[in-house]
């Protein structure tokens, strides 16, 4: 199953449970679906949902290359 047929199937799927909240109970199936298509990119993107607010109101997810990503020190835990 490609990436897109999966995650039609997952929308599917969790809408049929009647338990949903809309659009937040699909961000899980869109956060795989991007992060499987840019895996496939150069550079690789990585889809983080619910980043923290930077003045424009808190975004639902965001795109992100690894050279965004902090590096870690090690036995350091990076502040948030």
């Amino acid at each position: 199953m490609n990436p897109l047929e999966t995650y039609l199937k997952e929308l599917r799927d969790i809408r049929s449970s009647g338990e949903v909240v809309n659009e937040t109970s699909y961000y899980g199936p869109l956060a795989t679906l991007l992060n499987e298509v840019g895996k496939s990119l150069k550079p690789k993107v990585r889809c983080i949902i619910n980043i923290k607010d930077r003045g424009a109101g808190l975004p639902d997810g965001g795109l992100f290359t690894q050279d965004q990503f902090q590096k870690a020190t090690e036995g350091k835990p990076l502040p948030g």
